[in-house]
């Protein structure tokens, strides 16, 4: 791990941090670092210290190198500095060089937010309900409903070379539509998953270098399937901000918001283009103040293949099997061990589910199967009422 990444993280113990230790210098030397030129030599321009990429032209590139593979190998390594240690966002322009396409798929996604918001759906862990129309796991839906579209749309070199630059080989990819409306508002300002969907509490939880670890498993990106000047809200970024170690647990202070509003900064975009960021950098989707525009966006989240375990675990299974020996020695049974029980059976982890039927409505995650489990032991529930419930829950987190 880059030593340069914990300039700042103030624990009170060592190896953790504490959101009431932070301090808006700390971050505040990191984000006056300049973007230099140098640093990203494929760029076009540099914009408000955002390196900006011509899709067309790293493409004709690519082709016109006499090794394209080592041509590629060096924009990735480029791109995944830009993230780590440079300003930690990035835009290629005409990700897709066919609008046709994204406006074919802007057709197919469309169609699933009339159908979303007939369905009752809609939920959205940082709007409030109905203020913008967001199709959760739309890569599945879109594969499903027109998958000649799929081919079209995400059948692009140049977003696997994004992919893999920051996530290597058997990245995987999902995906999300969002369209804020006219008189949208701005979000808070944030980071993305993993650490950034916990309250400053939660994250609090884990070790410092889990901080440093969790922004290497994801990468965001989004893809404007509308043209969106600067009245429609394009998404507010505070470059190099994703260097502040403690940056998980800042979202909620005052401070910090305070400053990421003076500090950040906002680009256009056109219909085609593609903006990439590391999860830890702060942002914020901005307030729509367009009267006409519907700014929709198809949101990427990609991950990288080792976020996962090595086994399949049927872990409804082992809640139902445990629950009544655990019911029976909750009485007895210290609650540090029975806590301990509980996190070595049921998934303590609220993703990945359907957020369709399963949204964060009224905090950042949805009820996870330890959430379920400790709740139901604590209320003495009958193991035939905890099998219902888990069943349900197991339900609403299918496709």
């Amino acid at each position: 791990m880059n030593p340069s990444l914990a300039t700042a993280s103030n624990p009170s113990t060592p190896g953790w941090l504490r959101a009431d230790l932070c301090q808006v210098a700390d971050l505040d030397r990191l984000v006056q670092t300049g973007t230099q030129p140098h640093d990203c030599p494929q760029a076009t321009a540099i914009l408000q210290g955002v390196p900006i990429y011509d899709g067309a032209a790293l493409r004709a590139a690519q082709v016109a190198s006499k090794d394209p593979q080592a041509w590629r190998r060096r924009l990735m390594a480029e791109w995944a500095q830009v993230w780590r240690s440079g300003p930690g966002v990035l835009v290629v322009q005409g990700l897709c060089p066919d609008t046709a396409v994204v406006d074919a798929a802007s057709v197919e996604f469309r169609a699933l937010i009339a159908e979303s918001r007939a369905a009752g759906y809609g939920g959205d862990h940082f709007a409030k309900p109905g203020a913008n129309d967001r199709v959760w796991n739309a890569v599945e839906k879109l594969c499903l409903r027109a998958p000649d579209v799929f081919a079209a749309y995400y059948g692009n070199a140049l977003l696997a070379t994004v992919c893999e630059a920051w996530l290597g080989p058997a990245w995987q990819l999902s995906s999300q539509i969002n369209s804020v409306n006219p008189g949208g508002a701005a979000q808070t300002a944030h980071r993305d998953y993993h650490l950034g969907f916990f309250t400053a509490a939660g994250a609090e939880r884990f070790p410092a270098h889990v901080h440093q670890l969790s922004p290497f498993l994801t990468l965001q990106g989004a893809i404007a399937h509308v043209d969106m000047p600067l009245e429609s809200g394009p998404t507010l970024y505070l470059p190099h901000s994703q260097k502040y170690e403690a940056g998980y647990l800042v979202a909620g202070l005052a401070a910090f918001q305070e400053y990421f509003d003076l500090h950040h900064v906002q680009l256009p975009l056109n219909k085609g283009d593609g903006v990439f960021f590391n999860p830890a950098l702060l942002h914020a989707a901005g307030h729509n103040r367009s009267t006409d525009i519907r700014r929709m966006a198809n949101l990427l989240q990609v991950s990288s293949a080792f976020g996962r375990c090595m086994e399949t675990v049927d872990r409804v299974r082992m809640a139902q099997a445990l629950y009544p020996s655990l019911l029976q020695a909750s009485a007895r049974m210290a609650g540090a061990d029975l806590d301990a029980a509980v996190a070595a059976s049921a998934e303590g982890y609220a993703f990945p589910t359907n957020l369709d039927r399963d949204p964060p409505i009224g905090g950042l995650a949805p009820q996870s199967q330890q959430d379920l489990m400790r709740s139901a032991l604590a209320q003495g529930h009958r193991p035939e009422q905890f099998n219902a419930s888990l069943q349900a829950q197991a339900q609403t987190r299918l496709s």
